[in-house]
């Protein structure tokens, strides 16, 4: 189990200020360490980990900016690093700016469809969803029926996040939020009454995913009502003092987590409306983040972030700094992906020379090539460019027509579409 920092007596508060503004309590607080990390420190001029942990707690109680919710008090610490990397969002990730030098316009729907998956996958994966990101993928693709209850996880997530984007520029709600769980849960609680429902007992707990001990307590069921409400205010007004939007959404996240409103999907839920406000307040390049998929990555630290912020008096600096850490290196993966789907596509333009072809159609060829035994069904095309049934119906076909394609058929309605016994030869021929 985490420990819990040391408390400091009237005369360690007397030392703590005439050592806080020393160059090397300075120095140690640029990382903003918890005392798990601060107590193993050498010591320096005489200074003990104690005394180094009390004097950073004094530096950092004099920028501090507190926030109530019902009778919590929580509080943050504004770092040189958090100026720095909330300078560097606000320069590549919002804006008015469509972005077309960094994603292509004419690939933009394919790489967003793409990127809500990752999420909803990784967001399902942190809360037990027991399936394969390519089995998931395919099945999001190909529209099947999920087979399990980590698949439905998945299906629910992915569904949740696109009603997200149609209602992001409306205000937050107590009805929205039980709406969001309610799609978010669906088919995957031991009690589906429980979906969209406020819990109406205490009979929950939050396990420390590390050691499996008790790590938070949520507020009691009667105080639920008058939290949700606060949580309300705080998505929707701007209060005296200005937060940086990008620290409010990370607040509202922690926030949904800390109130724990229903027996289960808390999570999932609370990621849902950091994504909601960011796209609110113009983050716009958030939908081709997978931001989950990163926290998925480095979950022990996610989970340390929540613990770190409740042991040490509600300070949510640690879950801010967590977070946008986590955010930047989504963003410089979402460079990389787009690097690579950049030369891809350089390959994919080659096919798209012959003619008769669209670029859809010389993409679906390019993924036969590498997939020989790839088997597409209209509506996977659909989901994959995200395009009308019509279009992906007339992209199949008309490579059924130029013998790319054969066409299989399933009933008298289905129909599938794999590589035709000629298409060898016809690539060999035009490339």
């Amino acid at each position: 189990m985490l420990e819990y920092p040391p408390k400091a007596t009237e005369q360690d508060e007397f030392n703590a200020a005439q050592l806080a503004f020393t160059p090397e309590v300075q120095a140690t607080n640029t990382e903003y360490p918890y005392w798990d990390k601060v107590k193993y420190l050498p010591i320096k001029n005489g200074v003990d980990s104690k005394s180094l942990w009390f004097a950073l707690k004094f530096l950092r109680q004099l920028n501090r900016t507190e926030i109530n919710f019902g009778k919590y008090q929580f509080s943050f610490t504004m770092t040189d690093e958090m100026f720095e990397l909330l300078h560097y969002f606000d320069m590549n990730i919002g804006g008015s700016l469509t972005g077309d030098h960094l994603i292509p316009s004419e690939n933009k729907n394919a790489y967003l469809i793409s990127s809500i998956m990752e999420e909803a996958i990784a967001s399902s994966q942190m809360e037990g969803a027991a399936t394969t990101r390519r089995v998931a993928k395919d099945m999001l693709r190909k529209n099947d029926k999920p087979k399990n209850k980590g698949q439905q996880m998945i299906l629910n997530n992915y569904l949740t996040i696109n009603q997200i984007k149609e209602i992001a520029q409306t205000n937050f709600s107590i009805s929205q939020l039980l709406d969001i769980h309610r799609s978010m849960t669906s088919r995957t609680l031991d009690d589906e009454s429980d979906a969209g429902r406020i819990r109406t007992h205490d009979n929950i707990f939050v396990v420390d995913g590390i050691t499996g001990d008790i790590a938070h307590t949520p507020p009691h069921y009667e105080e639920l009502e008058i939290l949700l409400l606060e949580l309300e205010k705080f998505f929707n007004k701007n209060g005296k003092t200005f937060i940086h939007p990008i620290v409010k959404g990370i607040i509202i996240h922690f926030m949904l987590a800390y109130i724990h409103p229903f027996t289960d999907g808390n999570g999932r839920t609370a990621r849902s409306l950091f994504y909601w406000y960011m796209l609110k307040n113009g983050y716009w390049l958030i939908e081709y983040m997978s931001i989950s998929r990163i926290i998925y990555k480095t979950k022990k630290m996610y989970e340390k972030s929540f613990l770190y912020t409740e042991y040490n008096d509600n300070d949510l600096t640690y879950f801010i700094l967590y977070n946008l850490s986590t955010m930047k290196k989504a963003f410089e993966e979402l460079k990389l992906y787009l690097k690579r789907k950049t030369e891809e596509d350089n390959s994919v333009v080659l096919l798209a020379n012959i003619k008769d072809l669209n670029m859809r159609q010389a993409q679906i060829l390019k993924i036969i090539l590498e997939k020989p035994n790839a088997c597409f069904s209209v509506k996977e095309i659909e989901n994959r460019f995200s395009v009308s049934n019509f279009t992906a119906r007339m992209d199949l076909e008309g490579l059924v027509k130029l013998e790319y394609l054969s066409e299989i058929k399933l009933n008298k309605v289905k129909r599938n579409y794999i590589k035709s016994a000629k298409f060898d030869e016809l690539i060999k021929g035009k490339l």
